[in-house]
């Protein structure tokens, strides 16, 4: 019997000129090409998943601070899975073992469940497809409350888009968000929401493209402006003029943008992570905040679903 990969069962992709590895552990986006160029950053079959590169992120996207939070009256503790920053990460889903329910040369629908347990005393059923077409892989996440009571709820994916040859410095960056969220910039903690040209426009605005250059961004953007069917677009490209876009529905009014800042130079700013979101970090404790977190609350036996995709600029 052959041996299981780390990163899980590989379920393989094709679609004229895409290319798609999924990975079981994590409903994982492992490896997406098109014309044999890297649309996101990718890694190896029978490697631990490099944090969450290209995971699922469900029963939340993004932090909950200090892992504490309070629903339905009743106050929970998170494990604290950023130690650094002593906050619960992205939340329960990312390294469980997906099963295959459906799938065909050109799309995989994954499920798993997320038990009740201390910390989220729900059982949430996620279901989720991947399909490739002409342009490019599309996914939508799909959760059920098969609980007696309302669950919370947040999700969102964790790719890192890769525009061409280079690093995050040197591609160009069409970010169409009027307003980011303020943190503190040790702990990341949410503060308020401010316009993107308010403070540090050469830091926050990208409402016109242009070149991303040194700045170090970890923040969530809102107030994005969408397109007559309610669909946002991120783009990032490089300086050839190819690249890649991520296009996300109505149902992620938040988008995450980290140019992946690590202390080790060699493995820094190899991509940049774009993350639709259904809500904002820390919607966990939606109600300590002056704006709209997000947070979606699914009633017993209801279903809510989001989706996003990935496609090359050619």
């Amino acid at each position: 019997m052959a041996r299981t990969p780390a990163s899980g069962i590989q379920h393989a992709l094709r679609a004229g000129d895409y290319e798609a590895v999924i990975s079981s552990v994590g409903a994982t986006l492992r490896s997406l090409t098109y014309q044999g160029r890297d649309l996101v950053v990718p890694f190896e079959a029978d490697e631990v998943r490099p944090a969450h590169r290209g995971a699922t992120l469900a029963p939340w996207p993004n932090r909950v601070v200090d892992g504490l939070y309070t629903f339905g009256g009743v106050e929970r503790q998170l494990a604290l899975t950023e130690p650094s920053r002593s906050h619960a990460l992205h939340g329960l889903a990312s390294w469980l073992d997906f099963e295959a329910i459906d799938k065909g040369p050109d799309h995989v629908t994954l499920a798993a469940e997320i038990a009740p347990q201390t910390a989220y005393p729900w059982r949430i059923v996620v279901t989720t497809r991947f399909s490739l077409g002409p342009d490019g892989l599309t996914q939508s996440v799909t959760a059920r409350n098969d609980s007696e009571t309302p669950a919370p709820w947040g999700t969102g994916p964790h790719p890192y888009l890769v525009a061409g040859e280079g690093r995050v410095d040197g591609w160009t960056l069409e970010l169409p968000a009027e307003q980011v969220l303020a943190v503190t910039a040790e702990r990341l903690i949410p503060t308020d929401l401010v316009a993107v040209d308010a403070d540090e426009p050469e830091r926050f605005d990208f409402r016109d493209a242009r070149t991303i250059g040194a700045v170090e961004i970890d923040h969530a953007y809102t107030g994005l402006v969408r397109d007559a069917d309610g669909s946002a677009t991120v783009r990032v490209t490089g300086a050839s003029g190819s690249g890649v876009e991520m296009v996300w529905d109505a149902a992620c009014p938040w988008v995450q943008i980290h140019t992946a800042d690590k202390p080790d130079a060699a493995e820094s700013r190899l991509g940049l992570a774009v993350e639709p979101m259904t809500c904002a970090p820390d919607a966990f404790n939606a109600d300590a905040y002056s704006y709209d977190a997000g947070l979606i609350v699914i009633e017993p036996e209801e279903s809510t679903t989001a989706s996003w995709r990935i496609g090359a600029i050619a």
